[in-house]
């Protein structure tokens, strides 16, 4: 059985998005570099999917644009559907909850969602996230403030931080001390 996706593309000032959604919700959101990651994502998923083109499904398009206009709570009701396993899933979910404009190490999340010994579970669920942006693994970072990993590359999410107001790294403030 096929899975049908409406697809579009946002042209932003980090790069081209990719945007593939179903039945009311966000399946996935990734940057047109990564389109092959996105496309094995997706493939794990679904197994066998169509695209098709469809301008702005569900207003998600609108949304991510409200998003890097300015309007960083834009994206906060986008409905989504991420599948991965529990675990993974606890962890997209916990980003969500990540304020715009703050950050949250690997180890702070892992505490949150009761895995205290879990950073690097955390971090490679965060490497799997399907939703670029929506759910916000930009706003992970390093123990010591610096930034790590990213699938879209380091300088777009220095871009999206510092466009969500996050001046400097080391001195970005917690979550998880001010409870996520």
């Amino acid at each position: 059985m096929t899975t049908i996706l409406l697809t579009d593309e946002i042209a932003t000032p980090i790069g081209t998005l990719l945007l593939a959604a179903r039945d009311g919700r966000l399946c996935s959101l990734d940057f047109d570099d990564c389109r092959r990651r996105m496309s094995a994502l997706l493939a794990s998923r679904y197994g066998s999917v169509e695209h098709r083109p469809a301008s702005d499904p569900f207003g998600f398009a609108t949304a991510v644009r409200a998003y890097l206009d300015g309007d960083l709570a834009a994206l906060d009701e986008i409905p989504i559907e991420t599948n991965g396993t529990e675990f993974q899933r606890r962890v997209w979910n916990a980003l969500r909850r990540i304020p715009s404009g703050t950050t949250v190490t690997y180890r702070e999340l892992a505490c949150h969602i009761g895995s205290p010994r879990g950073s690097r579970a955390v971090g490679a669920a965060n490497g799997r996230n399907p939703i670029a942006i929506v759910v916000p693994c930009h706003r992970m970072i390093g123990a010591d403030g610096s930034l790590t990993g990213y699938a879209g590359g380091l300088w777009r999410k220095r871009w999206l931080l510092g466009h969500e107001g996050v001046a400097e790294l080391s001195a970005a403030v917690s979550v998880a001390r001010r409870g996520i």
